[in-house]
Parts: structure tokens; sequence; C-alpha cells
């Protein structure tokens, strides 16, 4: 069985340094066929300010997308951090962790977790600093080996250099996921209930089922954005010209949450174990 939601809501992480973030897009829908919209739109958030609003302002029994990755991977290795004594045991622990580590963090940053001199062993930071256990272009999450196998493009999450990676928005949300443990349910880390739950998205998903290549799967105008909508049986946003692609990224995802939220598999995906949940968890919407 798949849990019901009447809101679907996609957001576009940014682990940027700074009180505010020009890459954090917030989009909304309801049930039906009607064009998502923008929280605020025009508003340059800050995380703190998506936390609140997640736990304050997002209406009751919404489903929750955040693009980043929720956890490292640990399955391949046994430890998120093999050889460290203070490796988590599991996602929980090493949101945790990073909180701890980040706690003098301005903005929920978390240098101080990659700056950590064992942690650091492991991450691929600027600078041509290469961690001593960081091999090729870094490790990947049993989810990530299955975005691979779907066509996607995976990169992992100790990476933290380059413009396609992912690995600090990953690790800032890991300070987020940490707040919102016992407020909201966190799939598959929790099972929905009868309230909102929060889940990992990857945008790309969503722009292949619009219609998009792996390689143009950014919409930079709103005509790009309205066909892909319309593939996905959503009626298009107004407008022409262009747009920002996280706007874009937040705007088809959120109505493509809408589309897939009532499929099983994807709820229960067959290669995702009951230890692969608790400890790197899964990408909403990869079989």
């Amino acid at each position: 069985m798949a849990p019901e939601f009447e809101h679907f809501v996609a957001i576009d992480w940014s682990g940027a340094i700074g009180p505010r973030q020009r890459g954090i897009a917030v989009a909304i829908c309801s049930r039906g066929t009607a064009a998502p919209v923008l929280v605020r739109p025009g508003h340059i958030w800050s995380r703190i300010e998506v936390h609140a609003w997640l736990t304050g302002e997002m209406p009751a029994r919404t489903l929750a997308g955040l693009d980043l990755g929720a956890s490292l991977p640990f399955v391949d290795r046994g430890a998120y951090f093999p050889g460290w004594a203070q490796s988590p045991p599991h996602a929980r622990a090493l949101w945790a962790l990073v909180e701890r580590l980040c706690a003098d963090d301005p903005h929920l940053a978390a240098t101080g977790l990659v700056d950590h001199p064992d942690a650091a062993q492991h991450f691929r930071r600027h600078g041509g600093r290469k961690g001593l256990f960081f091999e090729g272009a870094g490790r990947l999450r049993v989810t990530e080996l299955a975005q691979r196998a779907q066509g996607l493009n995976p990169y992992s999450n100790l990476n933290l250099v380059g413009a396609a990676q992912v690995g600090k928005s990953s690790l800032t949300g890991m300070r987020v996921l940490h707040r919102l443990g016992g407020v909201l349910p966190i799939w598959p880390f929790d099972m929905p209930g009868d309230t909102s739950t929060v889940i990992e998205i990857y945008t790309t998903v969503a722009a292949l089922a619009g219609g998009r290549t792996k390689s143009r799967a950014k919409m930079r105008t709103v005509e790009d954005l309205a066909a892909a909508l319309r593939m996905i049986g959503s009626k298009p946003v107004p407008g022409a010209g262009t747009i920002d692609d996280h706007k874009s990224d937040a705007l088809l995802t959120a109505a493509w949450l809408r589309a897939n939220a009532h499929r099983p598999e994807l709820w229960h995906p067959p290669a995702m174990t009951a230890h692969i949940a608790r400890t790197e968890g899964w990408t909403f919407g990869v079989t």
C-alpha cells in the first residue's frame, strides 16, 4: 500500500555558505492537475527558514521532498568512516554527529564536519585536498548504484568539489533532518503514517519523466517547463521567457510527486533492505 497525501512539495536545496541561498526553491501543488506554484516567490530562502516552514507552515498531509542525499555510503564498507572510532552505526546517529561537530557553524553549514581531521580523510575538498580514504570518484550508496542502473548520473556525497557535486547539500541537509527527527516521519528511516512525510528526491528523475534527457535535464525557460509538466499530467505554469533552473526543478518535481506518490513500488523498492533503509536511506522514485 502507498500512503495518501493532499499536498506535494519539492525543495531544491543548497549547501552554499552564507545566511541565504539563491539555490533554494520551494514548490507546492495539491491533488488534481493544477499547475504547481512557488512558495514565497521572489524570496531568497535560508536553510533555517525552510526548516521553520516545514515544521510550522507546511499544510497537513504533505509529502515533502528534499533534493539532497540523506546519508553517506555505509553498506560497501560496513561504516560511514571506516577506521574512525566515532563513525556512527546508522543514519540518525550520523545526523547527530554532523549536528554536534557543526554546532558552531552558522546558517546550518557543515564546515565543522568536513574540516574535522578524521572525517576529512574521507572527503574530496576544494584546493586539491583529497582525503586518504577518498578513492576514484567517491563511494556510492546502494540507491545511487540503482540510480546509475536507471540511467542517471549520481555523484558521491563524499565529493565536495564541482558544480554537480551534492555533498555540501547533503551534509547541510543532515542538520535539518536531525532537527526534523521526532517531528515529521522521514522515509525510509520512518514509515509514513497519517501525517506529513519527508523524503529524499533527485530532481532529474522528474525531468526524465517530463521528456527531458539526462544532458538536458535543466529547464531554463517557462516554455520548456510547461512542456515537461504537460508530459506528467499537470497543467503548465503561466508565463513565458527565462526561469531559474532551481525553481523549475522544484516546480516540476512537486508535480511529479503528485503523479507518482500513489505507486506502492516506489515506497518498497526491492533492493532496499531494512539495513539499507536504516543506514543509507533511499531516493524516492528509484527502483
